[in-house]
């Protein structure tokens, strides 16, 4: 229900529950920055996108702690955690699970794969066949799992994080635009700032594990009201209207060789109502949309010539005229 058709009361109430999590927003990220320093920008896209009920795509060189950060997603919010080291060798049924023959029941069993989670880390999700990465698929967009015609749900929330290695690093596949598009946002970590490696140094190299020390500042039942309240977002016909001109025009642009689909345009609008709600907000304004467009729409253009796809979605925004 759209907040503008609430009553009074609930209109009180959703207000109530957005300033509640706006501030364990606060708490979840400065938990997580006691491991991850100089890197603020990347934990609130990473908490907006999820908030959303998006997955994630970290594409960077190894060593910059997306797993890290991966890991102290998982403990700061108190959810479980799997991870699969992607190899040229991984097999679909290693990712989903398989039936097994129970010798003493005389039965097949379905034996869970590492994909039956809360958080999973898909590390180095380009490394495997196209076949494997194929299996993620109806695991990302369905929450599910379907072995020899039985359908095996996932616990919720479900939250894929996958990290991807630069193409022209050797023993790579690419990703097909069909699993590009599964994934809500794409991030970069980068190198940190010269002080925050001076700090991690310090933090890291210590006689405590700083990662096994996390403790967790919410549970998984407090992340779930998250997602369940970013319905109750306000967006404006004219804020809609504005977000199907960007995207209008980028697929008339002749600039650009593979536009947006309508499901990266629900995306893109679902994700600036977690945006506005983590930042204290009931309705959404245009910054939430600028803020959250370049993550969610580069990874899905092809741009000819020398600029990248996330210049040209902020290029595009500087072009669409802004809603009053």
């Amino acid at each position: 229900m759209s907040a503008a058709f609430q009553s009074p009361e609930k209109n009180v109430e959703v207000a109530e529950t957005i300033a509640q999590i706006t501030e364990q927003f606060h708490r979840v990220v400065a938990n997580i920055e006691r491991v991850i320093l100089g890197k603020q920008d990347v934990i609130y896209k990473l908490l907006t996108a999820i908030t959303a009920r998006g997955h994630v795509l970290l594409l960077d060189v190894p060593g910059v702690g997306k797993t890290v950060l991966a890991r102290s997603l998982a403990a700061t919010i108190h959810s479980n955690f799997s991870r699969i080291q992607f190899t040229p060798d991984l097999l679909p049924m290693d990712i989903t699970g398989n039936n097994v023959f129970d010798m003493r029941k005389k039965a097949f069993e379905f034996k869970a794969g590492p994909v039956f989670t809360n958080i999973l880390l898909a590390d180095e999700i380009n490394r495997a066949t196209p076949k494997t990465q194929a299996a993620l698929l109806e695991v990302m967009a369905e929450s599910q799992v379907t072995v020899e015609g039985t359908t095996h749900v996932m616990p919720q929330p479900f939250l894929v994080i996958a990290t991807m290695n630069p193409l022209e690093h050797d023993g790579t596949y690419p990703l097909p635009a069909a699993q590009l598009d599964r994934f809500t946002m794409r991030l970069s970590m980068g190198y940190p700032p010269a002080e925050a490696e001076l700090r991690m140094l310090d933090i890291h190299l210590g006689h405590d594990n700083v990662l096994d020390n996390l403790q967790p500042v919410m549970t998984t039942e407090d992340f779930l009201s998250w997602q369940r309240t970013v319905p109750y977002v306000y967006v404006s016909d004219s804020l809609k209207k504005y977000v199907v001109s960007v995207v209008t025009h980028m697929r008339n642009d002749t600039e650009c060789l593979q536009a947006v689909s309508p499901r990266a345009t629900l995306m893109l609008v679902r994700t600036a109502m977690a945006c506005a709600m983590l930042q204290g907000r009931d309705h959404v304004i245009p910054k939430d949309v600028q803020m959250v467009a370049p993550d969610v729409l580069g990874h899905r253009l092809v741009i000819s010539g020398n600029r990248s796809a996330v210049r040209y979605v902020q290029d595009t925004l500087a072009l669409v005229p802004i809603p009053r």
